[in-house]
C-alpha cells in the first residue's frame, strides 16, 4: 500500500470511529437531570499549533461552533491590536494564558506579575478567565504560594475568574503536591488538565481517589486532553484501544460538570490536543499520527452532545 492509499484509509476508518465513539460516548451519559439556573458551558479553542494569522485563527474556531479561543497574553501592542481585532470581527470570547519561565523565583513571580496585571487591566475586552501556568515544581512551597496570593488579590478586585493549571513543570505538577496547596489555600482554583497527573503517576490514578475528588471540587475550568499512564497525550482518543483512558477522563469530567449543573454555576472548557510532537508521529518522516485540528473538534462535539446534548 502506497503513501497516499495509507493516509486516505486511515482518515477514512478514523471518521468512521469518530462516529461510532461519539455515538456510544453520548449513549454512556450520565447526567439525566436539568441543570440549575446559572450553569452554563462554554468551549473555547486553542490556538497552539495553528500556523496562520490570528485572524484566520479566529475565523475558523468560530466556523467549527466554539464560543471563544484561550491564547497566551501579548505584551506587544501589535499582537494586542491583532487579537482584540480578530475577537470583535468573530465575536468570541477569550481566555488569557498567563505564566513565565524564569528560572529565579523572584524574577519568574514579577513577571508573571506584569503579564496578569496587563490582562487583566486592559479594557478592550474583558477575559472569559485567565488561565495561569503557575511557579516552576522547584520552587519551594512559600516561592510558589506567593502567585496563589497574588492570583486571589487580583481575583477579588476585578471579578475575572483565574485558575492555576494542573500542569507537569509546574507548580501543581503532582496530586499530592497538589493536594497540600488545596489544604492549605482555600482560594485556590484550578484549571483541570488531569492529564498532566496520569503521566507524573503512570496510572489512571485509581489509587488516589481523595486527591483527585478535592482537584475536581476546586476546578472552574478543563482542559479536555486525553492522557493515559505514559504520557499526557493518546495519540487519537476515537481510537478503541484507549478506551480505558478515554472513560477515566470522562468520569472525571462528569463529576465537575455535575457539581457545576447542580450548584448553577458557569464552566469552561478547552479543547486542548497539542500538534507534534506533543501528538505522536512516526519515526524519520516525523509524520503525525492523527489530525489534531480534527480531533480538538471531536472533542468539542463530543462535550457538547455529552453535556448539554448539542
Amino acid at each position: 500500500m502506497n503513501r497516499r492509499n495509507f493516509m486516505s484509509k486511515t482518515t477514512t476508518l478514523a471518521s468512521v470511529g469518530l462516529i461510532t465513539s461519539m455515538e456510544n460516548l453520548t449513549l454512556q451519559n450520565p447526567l439525566n437531570f436539568e441543570p440549575t439556573a446559572g450553569f452554563s458551558l462554554k468551549i473555547f479553542a486553542t490556538n497552539w499549533g495553528f500556523s496562520g494569522s490570528m485572524d484566520a485563527f479566529c475565523a475558523k474556531a468560530k466556523s467549527e461552533g466554539y464560543e471563544g479561543i484561550e491564547v497566551w497574553w501579548n505584551s506587544s501592542k501589535q499582537g494586542q491590536d491583532d487579537l482584540f481585532a480578530a475577537l470583535k470581527k468573530h465575536q468570541l470570547e477569550v481566555g488569557f494564558l498567563v505564566g513565565d519561565s524564569n528560572r529565579d523565583a523572584a524574577k519568574n513571580l514579577e513577571n508573571f506579575k506584569k503579564n496578569l496585571l496587563e490582562a487583566t487591566s486592559q479594557t478592550i475586552q474583558k477575559p472569559t478567565y485567565i488561565n495561569c501556568h503557575s511557579g516552576k515544581d522547584y520552587f519551594t512551597y512559600e516561592e510558589n504560594k506567593l502567585f496563589i496570593n497574588l492570583t486571589t488579590e487580583v481575583n477579588k478586585k476585578t471579578g475575572i475568574p483565574i485558575y492555576h493549571e494542573t500542569h507537569r513543570g509546574r507548580m501543581l505538577f503532582a496530586g499530592h503536591i497538589a493536594k497540600n496547596f488545596m489544604d492549605k489555600n482555600p482560594d485556590l482554583r484550578l484549571t483541570l488538565d488531569i492529564s498532566h497527573w496520569c503521566n507524573v503517576h503512570e496510572s489512571l490514578l485509581s489509587d488516589q481517589p481523595e486527591v483527585v475528588q478535592a482537584a475536581l471540587e476546586r476546578t472552574g475550568h478543563i482542559h479536555t486532553r486525553i492522557g493515559h499512564e505514559e504520557g499526557p497525550q493518546v495519540n487519537d482518543p476515537r481510537a478503541p484501544e484507549w478506551a480505558n483512558a478515554v472513560k477515566a477522563h470522562l468520569g472525571w469530567w462528569d463529576r465537575v460538570v455535575e457539581m457545576k449543573m447542580k450548584a448553577g454555576e458557569p464552566l469552561t472548557m478547552l479543547t486542548e490536543f497539542g500538534p507534534p510532537s506533543y501528538l505522536p508521529t512516526l519515526p524519520y518522516t516525523q509524520m503525525p499520527l492523527a489530525n489534531q485540528w480534527e480531533i480538538n473538534v471531536y472533542m468539542m462535539k463530543l462535550m457538547r452532545e455529552r453535556y448539554l446534548k448539542k
